[in-house]
């Protein structure tokens, strides 16, 4: 038995070729698509940052001594200077008496020398001596006056005073922590940026800062300080913004993000949010070319209210899909979406 071999003979289950009436391929993807826009925007960083006192610091005790008197009351504004603790200064007191006495009668006792020395009566080496022992007196006096004045302890600067941490008859020694006082009216807000864009950052530049702990509020504030250093590990620089707090709504140690124009991009490239779509870390958008859908790779940039920024990937004449990214695949068919009907939402379509 023998075979001949033809290659024209039909093959059962082949698909028959494409003709006019049905192409190759399934049909062209209904979708929405949008032109890449070109438009000047306002160049912003955020980054994170924690809230501190304009002026802050830990009152505690100079002497030791039982605490006589406590003259404020937890969470109250004080002005500078303020008495806020009395210690026991009995002691004190007493020694300043007798040291005062002793230091009047040294300089009466220098006085009369002085006068005697004109007549020849006293000698100059005692003039000197009893100048000397007036000096001691008066020294010994002052030391005194400032161990006294260690007893009472007053509010370096006006501020808002912390929880009390000592009671009435307690026994404290240098060191012992007696409150906390801060100037909250104006905040320092620190945070750290990129070296990259050090350029952008000036004295004066505007903040804004926002905290979780008060939504919806939005807090302006001005740089005043950058850092002379950049971290050699981060490659991060160090900023300071000041932040008035009128309100003291906001608390030194408060968590805040913060945002800060760095300048204006005159002819930005900008898409739809919509439009992209994030892969494996990486951004990519698809690009429609006469009829086809190509999935390009982009670099986002700026973002701003239902736009993004591409600084990379897109030349600014193209036109991207801003629907059925999901189901479209790198070189698909696509058409515009059917035109809605009368009184339905217009569509961001574009043929």
């Amino acid at each position: 038995m023998g075979f001949i071999y033809r290659d024209n003979l039909p093959f059962i289950g082949k698909p028959d070729a494409p003709t006019a009436s049905r192409p190759a391929g399934p049909p062209p993807l209904p979708i929405d698509y949008a032109p890449v826009k070109r438009q000047e925007i306002t160049r912003t960083i955020e980054a994170v940052g924690t809230a501190q006192a304009n002026e802050a610091v830990t009152i505690t005790a100079k002497a030791t001594g039982l605490v006589e008197r406590i003259n404020f009351q937890e969470g109250q504004q004080v002005k500078s200077g303020s008495i806020l603790v009395e210690l026991d200064a009995a002691e004190s007191s007493a020694n300043i008496s007798a040291l005062r006495a002793a230091r009047d009668g040294a300089k009466l006792a220098y006085d009369r020398a002085k006068q005697l020395i004109e007549t020849k009566a006293v000698a100059q080496a005692r003039v000197d001596e009893l100048s000397k022992a007036y000096e001691g007196a008066e020294a010994r006096l002052r030391a005194e006056q400032a161990k006294f004045s260690d007893s009472v302890i007053r509010a370096p600067f006006s501020g808002k005073l912390g929880l009390r941490k000592v009671s009435l008859g307690a026994l404290v020694r240098p060191g012992d922590v007696i409150t906390t006082l801060d100037d909250t009216t104006v905040i320092k807000l620190e945070f750290e940026i990129p070296e990259t864009v050090l350029s952008g950052v000036a004295i004066g530049n505007r903040v804004t800062a926002m905290a979780s702990a008060l939504p919806g509020k939005t807090l302006e504030g001005t740089v005043a300080t950058i850092d002379s250093r950049v971290d050699p590990t981060t490659r991060a620089v160090r900023v300071r913004a000041m932040i008035a707090n009128p309100e003291d709504v906001i608390k030194p140690g408060m968590f805040m993000t913060v945002a800060m124009s760095i300048g204006k991009v005159p002819d930005a490239i900008m898409v739809p949010e919509e439009a992209l779509l994030a892969q494996g870390g990486e951004q990519f958008v698809f690009v429609i070319r006469d009829g086809r859908a190509t999935r390009t790779r982009v670099t986002v940039g700026q973002r701003l209210p239902g736009l993004a920024q591409i600084t990379n990937g897109l030349h600014g004449d193209e036109q991207v899909a801003v629907t059925g990214l999901q189901q479209l695949r790198d070189g698909a068919r696509v058409r515009p979406s059917t035109p809605p009907v009368s009184g339905s939402p217009a569509t961001k379509s574009a043929s």
